[in-house]
């Protein structure tokens, strides 16, 4: 279950949400489903040694 950045194509909100299978994303302020996946960065853990 991926965690995805979204921008809010009515409201330019931009916000991440945590997306299960083929669930409709849907903006949190404005509630519309017209959203634009954004690149998001990640981090990757280690140890030195």
């Amino acid at each position: 279950m991926p965690i995805f950045e979204y921008v809010c194509g009515e409201c330019n909100h931009r916000f991440e949400l945590l997306v299960y299978g083929s669930t409709q994303a849907a903006c949190p302020q404005c509630k519309t489903t017209k959203l634009e996946k954004q690149i998001s960065s990640f981090g990757v853990g280690g140890t030195d040694g």
